[in-house]
Formats: structure tokens, sequence, C-alpha cells
């Protein structure tokens, strides 16, 4: 079953204060490292997992333009803090409020990113949500998804910009 063929199921899951989802990418994403968290509450095996690019709990309610940012921190060699909505393998979804940091080779070459994720505040996920339909609705507007995704991260830097906060600042506001 490909990730296309998995419905949304609308049903979310949780899980604890206490309880790290980590995970480790090789620098073009693809997951080199997942703990059992990580697959407990994504719903899939290690050997599925290895290997598969992160982008396979995506969740199509995820704006694109948020992962640009994401991206567009750490190759800069920045750490980023992030609230995402991810999908399990049975089509459920996960709200996680995500710490991405480059991990660096001794000649200062990025050879990694490490990834913890932990539950987020529920009143934060709301906001989140009303933000990430906003962002959503201008990148679906586009028939071209570029130009969809250029203009929704577009009015994600003005509302920053408007609010005076850099992205890691205004993701605590939230």
């Amino acid at each position: 079953m490909s990730k296309q063929d998995i419905h949304l199921t609308g049903v979310e899951r949780t899980f604890g204060r206490d309880d790290i989802i980590v995970s480790k990418t090789d620098p073009k994403g693809r997951i080199i490292y997942a703990n059992e968290v990580f697959l407990s509450i994504a719903g899939y095996t290690e050997d599925e997992i290895l290997g598969a690019p992160h982008s396979i709990i995506r969740h199509p309610e995820m704006p694109r333009c948020v992962f640009k940012l994401l991206w567009d921190t750490i190759e800069s060699g920045k750490e980023i803090f992030a609230y995402v909505v991810n999908r399990a393998k049975n089509g459920d979804h996960y709200w996680v409020l995500a710490h991405v940091t480059p991990t660096f080779d001794s000649s200062g070459k990025i050879i990694s990113y490490h990834s913890n994720r932990r539950s987020p505040r529920r009143e934060a996920v709301a906001k989140a949500e009303a933000l990430y339909r906003e962002l959503l609705a201008i990148e679906q507007a586009h028939s071209d998804r570029k130009a969809g995704m250029d203009a929704a991260f577009q009015a994600m830097v003005s509302k920053l910009q408007a609010a005076g906060l850099p992205y890691d600042e205004f993701v605590f506001t939230l």
C-alpha cells in the first residue's frame, strides 16, 4: 500500500507528555534511526521506516511552506522548532512540537539531522491548525504547486514580520 492509498481516518493519536519521538535522517531526509516511540505512534516497523523518506509521515493538511522554512533553516546549519501534524501508517494523525537540529562532522559539514518531538499543548495545536488551514488554502488556490507554496511562504513571512518575531519565537506564542 503506497502512502497515497492511505485514507485519513480523522482519528488523532496522542502520546504521553514524557514520551519523546526521536528520529535521525541523512542529509537527503531518509530515515536512518527511529526510536520505539516513533515506531509505535507512526505505526511502522523498523524495517519499513529505515531508509524511507521522512515525508512518509507527512500529513496532506500540513502546509508545504512550513517544510520549506524548516528545510531552509536546518540546511543553513540552524535549529528549528515547529508544530507539525503527521500521518500514521493507518491514516490516523498526531501533532508534535518538533525540534530539528543539524549534525556536523569535524569539518563543519552537515552529515545528518536529528529530530525530537514532544506532545504539544492543546491550545497551541488549535492555533497551529487555524494558521495551517489558512496557509494550506493559499497553497491550494494556485494550480501550480510551487507557486502556491511560494505564495503561502510569503504570507507566513508577512505574518512573522507583522508580529515582529522570528519563526522560532512565533512558535512559542501559539
